[in-house]
């Protein structure tokens, strides 16, 4: 394979990812293999090799006959969403504290630093896909191979749910959206001194803080169920 080649499959894989995440190509839509070779310049062979890779990373789901889907977000995924979310990233953000080392730690500031220029400017996308390489970069940190596949795929989720409701004029939202940019910069303190217990304790709060927001733009209008649990689980707080 040329080079020309894995540079166009890179830069192929790279743009899919960020429409997807941007919902440039909607969840649960199918990719024309004929479109995307030619939008990319890439003949068919490593255009499936990209498509391969993004499936084993949670961004499409190959179809028998039907070929790449992108990865839907049915009201069953985004239950599970809310329950793993807390979870997931409660024992990734523990671990970074444990791991991280000082490279990595200097990525995270930087994209805190791009992240807030995206805040200032009002962009949506770049603030979602630079909130996306934050927690990435913690995932990173954590360094365990069990828990790196579960953190990619929700934070497409995270990140797409983001795109569909963030509006950068909504003035409920600015409050919120100023807290959660002030806690990243207290993840990056408290990942540089190590601090697990501090690091994870705030990894669930800067998910309360969102969590709201989000479950009642995705749960459909007239459905009292939580989407945190199952249909038919008790609600009465029972229980452990």
């Amino acid at each position: 394979m040329s080079a020309k080649t894995i540079t166009r499959k890179a830069h192929c894989a790279e743009d899919i990812r960020r429409r997807i995440l941007t919902l440039g190509f909607e969840p649960g839509s199918y990719l024309d293999e004929t479109d995307l070779s030619e939008r990319y310049d890439i003949s068919r062979p490593p255009l499936r090799e990209v498509l391969n890779q993004l499936a084993g990373e949670g961004y499409v789901v190959l179809q028998k006959n039907r070929g790449a889907q992108v990865a839907p977000m049915s009201h069953k995924t985004m239950r599970n969403f809310f329950v793993a979310a807390p979870m997931l990233y409660a024992a990734v953000t523990r671990l970074a504290a444990h791991h991280a080392t000082d490279a990595q730690i200097m990525q995270l500031k930087d994209a805190q630093l791009l992240f807030r220029k995206a805040e200032r400017d009002g962009d949506t996308a770049a603030r979602a896909l630079m909130n996306q390489r934050f927690h990435a970069i913690i995932g990173e940190m954590a360094d365990n191979e069990f828990l790196a596949p579960s953190l990619r795929r929700l934070l497409i989720d995270h990140t797409r749910i983001a795109m569909s409701f963030y509006n950068p004029r909504n003035p409920v939202l600015a409050a919120e959206r100023a807290t959660a940019a002030d806690q990243h910069d207290a993840f990056i303190a408290l990942i540089e001194a190590g601090d697990a217990d501090g690091a994870a304790a705030l990894a669930l709060s800067h998910w309360e803080l969102s969590r709201a927001s989000l479950e009642s733009f995705v749960t459909p209008p007239g459905m009292d169920i939580p989407l945190g649990q199952a249909p038919g689980a008790r609600q009465d707080g029972g229980g452990a």
